[in-house]
């Protein structure tokens, strides 16, 4: 029995410069942020015609989570994931999301603090 069909559009480390963390030194300046997103489209509304009219634009995805991004302080990657989230679940055609955001500057010693939200099974 074949597997129903999916449809997924992914954009990933897109690069933001915002205001971010919990800490004074954090507080002080803002920093890199990268985010990444995994977007599931309805199977159902795959564009019939090759134009840009029928599909989720993917310079709309990505403008808006960078002006959520820059818009505000984000105490917690967990408040700025939700941000990006409900913004992004809420287009035309998103029937589910997962979206990866991580501090890659934050310690000396650790690659990246990352937080994913995701209702992606």
């Amino acid at each position: 029995m074949a597997e129903a069909l999916t449809r997924r559009f992914f954009l990933t480390g897109i690069e933001t410069i915002c205001s971010i963390g919990i800490h004074d030194f954090e507080k002080a300046a803002p920093q890199r942020v990268l985010i990444d997103i995994e977007v599931m489209l309805d199977p159902d509304m795959e564009p019939a015609v090759d134009t840009i009219n029928d599909a989720l634009n993917y310079d709309e995805i990505r403008q808006t989570i960078v002006d959520i991004s820059q818009s505000r302080h984000f105490d917690l990657q967990e408040t700025l994931a939700r941000a990006v989230f409900n913004a992004v679940r809420s287009m035309r055609t998103v029937v589910g999301l997962r979206v990866r955001t991580s501090k890659p500057d934050v310690y000396k010693d650790v690659n990246e603090a990352a937080y994913q939200l995701s209702d992606l099974a």
